[in-house]
């Protein structure tokens, strides 16, 4: 096994403004260089819906062609949010893309970017209640993280904290860290295993850590394509 880790490319999902950001976990904290590339793929509302899907799917392939980047963190949908059939096909076009390339996959939601975006920037709590983390704290966090005084659109600061996220994870899942290196969230969202004491589920024992979801919060496609 190769001393590095591997390097990640994070996905944000949008029909309009599809945010991509490559993140090189080897480089410091606050080092630019943590952030490899970033990008967008722009489609125009005028263009017919299964046209827009179908470019954002080449144009994803295309990249990950170029970059040869093999592990992927990717933002799925939330469902009963505006327009949550458009976001899914768009989100199944994506995978398809992944898929065919042979990528290796993790999927977190926005809420969990979003908690490590605002742990990372330190943001207190107001009146008991978690800071609501909108775009420009997004933006503020991938500036810290890659030390960066350049501007950046909101779209490629998601994906690069997407990135960010998912390469703990690769790291984790590929012996690079152990649990002792997670903060107490990573560890809760990798390895949490709840055991139920009371009501119907009394005495049962769900793994709910992504770790032990493969198939469902992870995908390693990469075996898929070597087959």
């Amino acid at each position: 096994m190769s001393s590095l880790s591997p390097i990640v490319l994070g996905l944000d999902p949008s029909l309009t403004n599809f945010g991509w950001g490559i993140h090189d976990p080897n480089k410091p904290f606050g080092d630019p260089l943590r952030c490899i590339d970033r990008g967008r793929f722009q489609t125009s509302s005028k263009t017919l819906f299964i046209g827009r899907y179908v470019d954002i799917r080449t144009k994803l392939f295309d990249l990950l062609q170029e970059k040869q980047i093999q592990k992927i963190g990717l933002e799925y949908p939330v469902f009963d949010n505006l327009y949550s059939e458009g976001m899914y096909g768009l989100f199944l076009y994506t995978c398809e893309a992944l898929y065919d390339y042979g990528a290796d996959v993790v999927f977190f939601s926005p809420g969990q970017i979003k908690a490590h975006a605002r742990i990372l920037l330190k943001r207190p709590k107001i009146l008991g209640h978690q800071w609501k983390m909108e775009k420009p704290d997004m933006v503020e966090a991938a500036k810290l993280d890659t030390g960066s005084k350049a501007n950046w659109n909101h779209n490629e600061a998601d994906a690069y904290l997407v990135a960010r996220l998912a390469s703990r994870f690769w790291q984790f899942h590929g012996g690079f860290i152990t649990e002792a290196d997670l903060s107490p969230l990573e560890l809760k969202q990798f390895t949490e295993v709840k055991q139920y004491v009371r009501g119907k589920k009394a005495g049962s024992t769900v793994k709910r850590g992504i770790l032990y979801r493969e198939n469902e919060r992870f995908f390693q496609w990469s075996d898929v394509k070597k087959e």
